[in-house]
């Protein structure tokens, strides 16, 4: 029989069970939905979906570590890059957009015409 150096590592999740990640996550998430649909402030709304990537990656984490896998902790660094282009994009878009109309809100962007 061969016995690895490693052969305890990884452990199984000790005191915090999958389910306490996925309800930070699923709580998160929720949060930033609320905000993005409630709130009229651009760069808000900007970091309300912000918020929603960091729970998918939370949960994301969450089960890979439950599984002992590592597939979706190497799908958490392709998430991130999306959310990181996203945001250079976000913010250059909110700084043209308050250039134009000097304003944040997003009701007056509602309407826009090609």
């Amino acid at each position: 029989m061969l016995v690895l150096a490693q052969s305890g590592f990884p452990e199984v999740m000790g005191g915090l069970t999958l389910y306490h990640y996925l309800m930070v996550s699923a709580v998160m998430f929720c949060l930033g939905l609320i905000g993005f649909v409630t709130r009229r402030n651009l760069i808000v709304m900007f970091l309300c979906t912000e918020m929603m990537f960091q729970a998918s990656g939370i949960a994301l984490v969450a089960f890979s570590r439950f599984y002992l896998e590592t597939t979706g902790q190497v799908f958490v660094i392709f998430v991130l890059t999306v959310a990181a282009a996203e945001a250079a994009m976000a913010l250059a878009l909110v700084v043209l957009l308050f250039r134009r109309h000097e304003t944040l809100d997003g009701s007056v962007w509602s309407v826009l015409k090609g």
